[in-house]
């Protein structure tokens, strides 16, 4: 009879090993740093003596800088055409009559309130996870964390299709035209192939992100957005698919992008080291860990989004609502187009600071998050100040009634105070640390317990209007940059660092349990 193993004893000693193994690596890693330190010591102790410790400062700072830039730059272009796909296909639905944009409008804000905006804050979770895995050499992980998450957004996309063959129903239950609601419907239900693709498509980015792979991504944007234009002139003018074919088209798009991106995975000897193999048992592993940090990734991303949206929505309360609804529509549009720029920024010292902190360079980190307050600062100047120029003539691009040219000219202030307040909060969100969970929670005291009782209190008792709905989420983003301000301040960089190892050490773990 063959003698068998006691699970009672096999387990402890598997956990005794772990827990050795990983006192060991932590030991390596801390002398490693130690050492690092020392050096830097030594190196600023040389400088200070030779009266150079100022320029070596100043030559940090402007290479951490130039890094950024070069991350940035392609990720505020990738964010740019990746927004005008739905600004395409509604300018193509907007030749097809009034019913058919108002519904294809309706459809797409309600498709990202219940389904884009949530896969996307899932996908964000990469950004802690793989980039401080590529900063810490464990190459191998990269892939494998991306795989994981194409699986769990590719599952959670089931249950969001299921929501949106019910569009009619829900928007009617909501207190939309019923019309309206019946067009929106085909156009939701046309677009559920799409969060199939959107979900890889948002993984495949953050795995080209966070190992500085960058222009490929925009090589493949380009390219998707140009046949994009065609392909939705066809299929909404030609096909006799309508406002449907529009759908169809981000559908396609969608899937032209995570073609042109996965074969770059495919052949690219840039990929060779972090996509080792396709989908094995260790992609189906260790979802409980992602989902920790997937989840207030999440819930991040949507209780700021779905703020924006409630205040569309309230200003079909007030007097006048065709003209409240307009302005504040064109204000939301103006500032997500404004916001993709330090969102890029966000995504550069995102990647910055999971790298360091992944290889063990705490102050390297710091000095990351320093250069793109810096950077995004003067940004939201500049912009700020392009916003208040063309406040009188900005209007005129979205329509030719005076009096909604007039009500926006007096709006485009208080979106130039909300684009420098809201750029700062994109870059202390604070992805690189694996910080999602307690950005849900300021979010949720940002916007729910503070900004929008403040919005109702200002439009509804102080009848201050639509400015009113604008500036209680404009109360909201300050206090929110407020307590991320603070958050970043008084972070103790060693002790990311070392989470970082922990958190990579026990993503290795398991990796290597399954094999």
């Amino acid at each position: 009879m063959d003698k068998q193993e006691n699970p009672s004893t096999t387990l402890p000693l598997l956990s005794t090993s772990r827990s050795l193994t990983g006192e060991a690596i932590e030991e390596g890693i801390q002398i490693e740093r130690n050492i690092n330190e020392f050096k830097h010591d030594q190196l600023r102790a040389c400088l200070v003596q030779q009266g150079k410790y100022n320029n070596w400062g100043k030559r940090v700072f402007v290479e951490e800088a130039k890094k950024q830039v070069w991350l940035a730059g392609p990720l505020i272009l990738v964010g740019l055409l990746t927004f005008s796909l739905h600004i395409i296909s509604l300018m193509m639905v907007g030749h097809l009559g009034e019913l058919a944009l108002s519904a294809a409008s309706m459809a797409t804000s309600f498709a990202y309130v219940t389904g884009f905006s949530f896969l996307l804050g899932m996908a964000s979770a990469l950004e802690t996870i793989c980039g401080q895995s590529y900063g810490a050499e464990q190459y191998e992980m990269v892939g494998i964390h991306t795989q994981r998450a194409m699986v769990l957004l590719l599952l959670i996309s089931i249950p969001i299709s299921v929501i949106w063959s019910f569009t009619e129903p829900i928007l009617v239950a909501l207190g939309q035209n019923h019309d309206i609601a019946a067009e929106a419907a085909p156009y939701a239900q046309f677009m559920i192939p799409s969060l199939f693709a959107y979900s890889i498509l948002q993984c495949l980015i953050r795995f080209f992100q966070t190992q500085n792979i960058v222009f490929p991504m925009l090589l493949t944007s380009g390219i998707t957005t140009l046949l994009h234009i065609l392909v939705c002139w066809l299929l909404v003018f030609k096909s006799g698919l309508g406002s449907k074919g529009a759908a169809l088209a981000n559908t396609i798009s969608y899937c032209i992008n995570c073609m042109l991106l996965a074969a770059y995975v495919k052949f690219s000897s840039s990929c060779s080291r972090t996509w080792t193999s396709s989908f094995s048992k260790a992609s189906f592993q260790g979802i409980p860990a992602l989902l920790r940090l997937a989840i207030p990734s999440a819930v991040m991303v949507c209780l700021e989004m779905w703020s924006f949206e409630m205040i569309v929505l309230l200003s079909g309360l007030l007097p006048n609502p065709a003209l409240e609804t307009s302005v504040l529509s064109i204000s939301l549009n103006t500032t997500s187009l404004v916001w993709v720029i330090p969102e890029g920024f966000s995504g550069a010292v995102s990647t910055r600071v999971s790298n360091e902190l992944g290889a063990g360079k705490p102050e390297a980190a710091r000095t990351a998050v320093y250069v793109v307050l810096c950077m995004t600062v003067s940004e939201s100047i500049v912009m700020g100040l392009i916003l208040i120029l063309i406040r009188n003539a900005w209007g005129y691009a979205y329509s030719s009634e005076m009096e909604v040219v007039t009500y926006l000219a007096s709006m485009m202030p208080l979106l130039a105070l909300t684009n420098f307040v809201d750029g700062l909060t994109c870059v202390l969100s604070a992805r690189g640390c694996g910080w999602q969970k307690i950005g849900a929670y300021i979010n949720l005291g940002s916007f729910y317990i503070v900004g929008l009782p403040v919005a109702i209190l200002l439009a509804f008792y102080l009848h201050i209007g639509g400015k009113g709905l604008w500036l209680g989420i404009l109360c909201a983003i300050t206090l929110q940059v407020i307590a991320f301000l603070v958050i970043t301040l008084k972070t103790d960089w060693e002790q990311q660092a070392k989470k970082a190892t922990e958190r990579v050490y026990e993503s290795k773990v398991v990796k290597e349990m399954v094999f």
